[in-house]
């Protein structure tokens, strides 16, 4: 059995109580509570179940496990690589609940099931919890929207309850703008969190990319806009995406007075650079990045605060990291947040636009590779929230890095009357003071 559809519909709490119930009606039977982390775990699961079963069973911290006067259990197990799986080889459950099934791989989510065994003749069962995304979206899709069996799957054991979070009174009670929150998603997003749509995600990943406001009536502005002179008391910061095999990608921003973001200039490689004909090293695409901090008039003279993929600190054969050749140049970043949903969510919030028209964010007419790459972006066919990392991506997990490090609230924008879009006005250059 399936539970769940969209953000918010309470499938966590589902999964506390059908668990605790089931422990205390039937004796001496073993319960399985499976999420990809064991942060996850404690966090949606184990930290209010010791609140709500204090006095009625028993906690063991080392095993995760608790136990009931009657001999039932709940256990508690996670499973975020290849080796977690064998852990649960040889174990015997008769029932096991994975919560946020399509957060895990496909060959894992086969795997549990070998583990609903044992003596007794209590009717052993596995239930999921999922929302439409994740490495196995086609998968509980195909089994339980869908429907299309193959020969060893027996329809009977497939069913799904649909809850959305209009289902969720405590939510709605608790936290009323939440559904403000999904509203305001991306279409597809919303389709998807809010409605529970299991086939809106695919194709273009940033439909509120607009470079040309002449095809869009309904937008006063553009993401794309023309440079200006960089106030001195902005603050600058750099974001770098190594690639030494494929491009690599760097972007300056400048951040205003309401922390609106301005990519203001690029540097990019494209593994061989066209005239002449070499690679760009590392020490060599630091040297162009130190040279441009000391030159350009937009950074020169200002602090500079870079944000990097963390995977520039680990050491290569020769024992130096990418950072350590960074450092060597005088080029300095942190580690950014490298979590994928939540960064792409964050670069969507930016994007969006406000009741006047404007987005969070503007790239310089002069970033070309972000103009060129950005509307070119596909959401994965596998895991189908996430972007196709096969696709030249690297302009975008800078921007991510960017957005990430400075979050936002996403825009919630009221009914109001369409904005109307002026043919005769089109190229009025827009102020980038608009907010000072």
């Amino acid at each position: 059995m399936a539970f769940g559809g969209g953000r918010g519909g309470g499938k966590s709490f589902s999964i506390r109580m059908k668990a605790k119930l089931l422990a205390l009606e039937y004796e001496g039977i073993k319960i399985l509570i499976l999420r990809r982390t064991y942060k996850e775990l404690q966090n949606n699961h184990i930290d209010i179940l010791r609140l709500e079963l204090h006095g009625i069973a028993r906690y063991n911290a080392s095993d995760k496990r608790f136990t009931f006067d009657n001999g039932s259990t709940i256990a508690f197990g996670y499973c975020d690589a290849d080796s977690h799986v064998l852990q649960y080889q040889g174990a015997e459950y008769d029932v096991i609940f994975i919560d946020e099934a399509t957060q895990l791989k496909e060959e894992w989510l086969k795997v549990f099931p070998a583990s609903l065994r044992g003596v007794n003749d209590f009717p052993k069962r596995i239930y999921y919890t999922c929302n439409p995304g994740g490495v196995s979206h086609g998968y509980i899709k195909r089994l339980f929207i869908d429907q299309d069996f193959n020969e060893s799957e027996d329809p009977e054991d497939y069913q799904f309850i649909r809850s959305l979070v209009m289902d969720n009174d405590a939510l709605l009670e608790s936290q009323p703008d939440y559904v403000k929150q999904l509203e305001a998603l991306p279409y597809k997003l919303r389709r998807a969190w809010l409605e529970g749509d299991w086939d809106i995600l695919e194709g273009v990943f940033f439909e509120e990319w607009t470079d040309d406001r002449e095809h869009y009536a309904d937008r006063r502005h553009t993401h794309v806009i023309d440079p200006f002179d960089i106030p001195r008391e902005w603050a600058i910061y750099r974001t770098f995406d190594w690639g030494f095999a494929r491009p690599f990608a760097v972007h300056w921003w400048a951040v205003d007075y309401d922390g609106n973001l301005y990519c203001i200039l690029e540097l990019y490689g494209m593994g061989r650079e066209p005239n002449e004909g070499i690679k760009w090293t590392a020490d060599r695409v630091f040297k162009e990045i130190a040279r441009t901090e000391r030159e350009h008039p937009w950074l020169k003279g200002k602090r500079v605060h870079g944000i990097a993929d963390p995977s520039i600190w680990a050491k290569e054969s020769t024992g130096i990291s990418i950072a350590d050749t960074a450092s060597s140049e005088g080029v300095y970043f942190v580690k950014a947040d490298n979590e994928r949903i939540p960064g792409w969510m964050q670069v969507h919030y930016r994007l969006q636009f406000d009741e006047e028209g404007y987005p969070r964010m503007q790239f310089f007419s002069n970033c070309k590779h972000v103009i060129r790459t950005m509307p070119l972006m596909m959401y994965d066919p596998i895991k189908v929230e996430d972007m196709d990392t096969d696709l030249e991506d690297h302009c975008a997990d800078s921007i991510r890095y960017m957005c990430s490090h400075r979050p936002v609230k996403p825009v919630v924008v009221e009914k109001a009357e369409p904005i109307l879009f002026d043919p005769l006005n089109q190229h009025t250059k827009i102020s980038p003071y608009r907010r000072l």
